[in-house]
């Protein structure tokens, strides 16, 4: 009989992934420069608005640990709005249903991706907010999700974050699939605001998709 069990229960590290799934580290840095070649520049009124947004991330972070909804509210959903991820040739949905069946294990994953940007029937990305657990076990977990994809002849991206750190993963699914992540970008620096640098790959990402 086929076990069905939630994706974030049985994928909470990479050797969990990798039993499950066939999938490699790229290994050059060609294969995902869009993180840190040709990033657009922000207008003045682009960093004020993130510098708006960042104090007011700090000034909630400050009373304790903010749930994924009011991550996705004081900062995912207006750095969606300022990439252009809400708007031709994109749509959004949330709490997104995704199984497979891995016939091997006789297992059947099941979850929700927080937020997915797709054209057409192609996903372009997956953004994953995780408070309930780590940010590092947020990381395989957000590729197992990437790994459901019904399509593998496109690149699909990734965003993870907690609220204070953010990082991007690449994904090709074909076999074996490859996958690669950018730096990881932190809020807890004093005085710089590294909404810059993720807005900028969002933007960057957001104009490749809409080129593919």
């Amino acid at each position: 009989m086929t076990q069905s069990l939630a994706i974030s229960q049985a994928i909470t590290n990479m050797a969990q992934l990798q039993q499950r799934f066939t999938l490699n580290p790229a290994d050059s840095d060609l294969f995902f420069p869009e993180w840190h070649d040709n990033l657009p520049g922000l207008t003045e009124t682009e960093r004020a608005f993130l510098d708006k947004i960042k104090r007011r991330f700090v000034r909630h972070r400050m009373q304790g640990e903010l749930a994924e909804a009011t991550v996705n509210m004081l900062i995912v959903a207006h750095l969606l709005e300022l990439a252009g991820l809400y708007d031709e040739p994109f749509l959004i949905t949330n709490e997104y249903s995704v199984d497979v069946v891995l016939e091997e294990r006789d297992e059947k994953l099941r979850g929700r991706i927080d937020t997915l940007v797709f054209q057409r029937q192609f996903w372009s990305a997956v953004i994953e907010s995780k408070k309930s657990i780590s940010f590092e076990a947020g990381i395989p977990q957000a590729l197992a999700y990437m790994m459901t994809t019904p399509q593998s002849d496109k690149p699909l991206y990734g965003m993870i974050t907690d609220g204070g750190l953010y990082m991007f993963i690449k994904l090709v699914n074909r076999d074996p699939a490859i996958y690669d992540f950018s730096d990881v970008f932190s809020l807890l620096l004093l005085r710089q605001n590294k909404l810059y640098d993720v807005l900028q790959v969002l933007k960057r990402l957001a104009s490749v998709l809409q080129e593919s």
